[in-house]
């Protein structure tokens, strides 16, 4: 009785211990596979990512980053556009834009086109997206008329508004038409309203892309929000102004981000419509204009590439601030962190 006794327990943890021809019964697999196929999942990823994202990093070097270098690279010597540049002159070149009024001026306009634009185009876009968001008839039409400007070619724009806008154009014809001859003006040359022309082109001209953001934005709002607000009694201005108008945030402030990157960068429109010489005088200049006329035109192809440098580095400036402080919000938790 006693050997039965003492030799069960010692049995059953030999049965226990003794392991089976298959393995260990419930044991995990070994460290080292795991690490292994934890690799192999790392090398996929990464070569995944490098196959799809390398034909845009390859184009963003070639077509953004080299030019900048060179730009940089010429900046700092005086050269004509042809040959190598031999002529050294150092910072000299930024210091004469940093020095030069004109600089100043055009730069002045550049920024008043930019704040102009946010104001002027905010509200309207804003407002033409909640009436086109509501049931109303014709609101697919009005919707294709109002984004029609913005798929028309700068050059087409501009022909056709300076055309219209000239002394005897057809808007000052319009006004003596209906009896209000004495609102005519000359509407490009007036340094007192060519700004307000320019600004009223460019409204024109890419409002219909802003109102398309926000009609996007608006539809991405849950209308359960609004159902509720009214059941509890909010008014339509309380709705759009405790729900709607926040909720939009994000979309206003990409839609401020582009704008002024645009702003800053804006050379076409003036160029068609003034020009580089009368666009000085009327106040409507920008930095892109006065790096042409100042590096090609002049043949000072040296002096051109140290404005394109500011110019490019004062709108890598103001897009890193206004990320910094205003996107923020917006980009957190966009990018997460995490291993596979």
């Amino acid at each position: 009785m006693s050997d039965t006794l003492g030799t069960g327990p010692a049995t059953g943890r030999r049965s226990q211990g003794t392991p089976k021809a298959g393995g260990a019964v419930g044991s995990a697999p070994p460290a080292a596979p795991r690490a292994a196929s934890r690799r192999r999942g790392r090398a996929m990823m990464r070569l995944e990512i490098a196959v799809l994202s390398g034909p845009a990093i390859l184009m963003f070097l070639a077509f953004v980053i080299f030019p900048v270098a060179l730009a940089a690279y010429y900046g700092f010597y005086r050269w004509h556009g042809y040959g190598a540049p031999t002529d050294w002159v150092g910072l000299n070149n930024y210091r004469l834009i940093l020095d030069d009024p004109a600089f100043h001026q055009v730069l002045k306009h550049s920024f008043m086109i930019m704040g102009l634009s946010l104001v002027i185009q905010a509200p309207l876009a804003i407002g033409l997206a909640l009436l086109l968001n509501q049931k109303i008839r014709g609101r697919s039409v009005i919707r294709v008329l109002i984004f029609v400007p913005y798929i028309i070619s700068e050059v087409i724009v501009g022909t056709g508004w300076s055309l219209m806008a000239q002394s005897d154009g057809a808007i000052n014809d319009l006004l003596r038409h209906i009896g209000l001859g004495s609102l005519q003006a000359d509407w490009l040359s007036n340094p007192k309203l060519a700004i307000w022309t320019l600004m009223a082109i460019i409204t024109w001209k890419y409002i219909g892309f802003a109102v398309i953001l926000m009609l996007a934005g608006l539809q991405s709002i849950p209308q359960e929000l609004f159902e509720a607000a009214s059941i509890d009694g909010a008014s339509y201005w309380q709705i759009q102004r405790r729900i709607t108008l926040p909720l939009l945030g994000p979309t206003i402030r990409i839609w401020a981000f582009l704008s002024i990157i645009g702003s800053l960068q804006l050379f076409d429109l003036v160029y068609i419509i003034w020009g580089q010489y009368v666009s000085g005088t009327a106040g409507t200049s920008t930095m892109a204009i006065y790096m042409l006329a100042q590096g090609r035109n002049a043949g000072n192809y040296g002096y051109g590439s140290a404005i394109a440098v500011v110019m490019f580095l004062i709108s890598l400036i103001v897009a890193l601030i206004y990320q910094r402080f205003v996107l923020r919000r917006d980009l957190r938790g966009a990018v997460t962190e995490g291993t596979v």
